[in-house]
């Protein structure tokens, strides 16, 4: 049990300054729409890529898919792309279960990922991308 924490101490280290340094960055994060994210049914080996606005239920599979926001580094940084995103797994006559709530990066999929038997998700690019201080899409 001690050696799962020490072994998972520096991926959460990396995780977190890996979003400070893309919130933080001197030009600021660029503000998604939304996300465009890429899953993977393992049972028929299909990959499809999908939209998903912010706020908005997405469904693949079983699973359930709300962004609840998208950043992605601005041209000048590093490219980099990272989402929250809640993901519930929703069956017939059954409660919905939460099976993720987090950070994923576009450029480390593995380091933040949703665990399940028949599905795979991850983030791929930011999409309708907007500085704060602007009002339109760039």
């Amino acid at each position: 049990m001690m050696a799962h924490k020490l072994t998972m101490r520096p991926i959460a280290f990396f995780a977190a300054a890996l979003l400070a340094s893309l919130i933080a960055s001197p030009a600021g994060a660029l503000e998604g729409g939304s996300a465009l994210l890429q899953g993977l049914d393992k049972v028929t080996a299909r990959i499809s890529s999908f939209e998903a606005p912010i706020g908005a239920d997405v469904r693949f599979g079983t699973l359930d898919i709300v962004v609840k926001r998208c950043v992605k580094a601005p041209p000048e940084d590093s490219p980099e792309s990272a989402a929250f995103i809640e993901i519930k797994e929703v069956r017939p006559e059954e409660a919905p279960r939460v099976l993720f709530s987090g950070w994923m990066f576009a450029s480390s999929p593995a380091l933040s990922a949703l665990e399940h038997p028949v599905y795979d998700v991850w983030v791929k690019d930011c999409l309708n991308v907007k500085s704060e201080g602007s009002s339109g899409p760039r």
